[in-house]
């Protein structure tokens, strides 16, 4: 997307939150296709025959975002990481409603090592990882929201360095030792 077009959507994005109903009608069409490409980086691993599909967690989302007025949208990127924040909480709703993550189960393992292979698709690895990740929250914020970002969110390093605030590299250095200390974290609930 070139940077044209970057700074048409953040400004539909603006007049949406100020009310505008037509921006909103233009702004879905600019955005539906990442956002169901977010959301199968979401379920890119469920089940075959599996009931959740990209198209009803991007419902969700939008029925989300309906609810959230008002919020001063700094760019594009901030907006598909409010969005990735809010399916993550959508899939977490769902997998708790399941019961799948008990007190008392065995230990759930996740390989944070390679984010692209890993599988959030059951529902007691999305537990265990989220219980880990408001963890480290509590200890250093900016670690998690940076985990949520690229882990959950699927956002580039320069994208999540936009919305967090840092450099590049500091991304890339929170990064690696937010996996690491969430591996140890995760190791250690086991």
């Amino acid at each position: 997307m070139n940077e044209t077009s970057k700074l048409e959507t953040t400004q539909l994005l603006r007049a949406w939150a100020d009310g505008d109903e037509k921006a909103l009608t233009q702004l879905v069409p600019r955005v539906d296709r990442e956002l169901r490409r977010l959301a199968g980086h979401y379920l890119k691993n469920e089940p075959a025959g599996g009931t959740q599909q990209a198209t009803d967690l991007v419902q969700d989302l939008y029925l989300k975002l309906m609810d959230v007025r008002g919020l001063d949208w700094q760019h594009r990127a901030h907006f598909f990481a409010i969005s990735a924040t809010l399916m993550r909480r959508i899939l977490l709703d769902r997998a708790r409603r399941k019961g799948a993550a008990k007190r008392g189960q065995r230990p759930v393992i996740v390989d944070l090592k390679n984010v692209v292979e890993m599988s959030v698709s059951r529902s007691e690895v999305l537990v265990a990882l989220d219980e880990a990740l408001d963890a480290l929250a509590e200890i250093d914020p900016r670690k998690a929201r940076i985990v949520e970002l690229r882990f959950f969110g699927g956002l580039e390093v320069k994208e999540t360095a936009a919305v967090v605030g840092v450099s590049p590299e500091t991304v890339m250095r929170d990064w690696r030792l937010a996996r690491s200390w969430l591996l140890r974290e995760l190791r250690r609930s086991g």
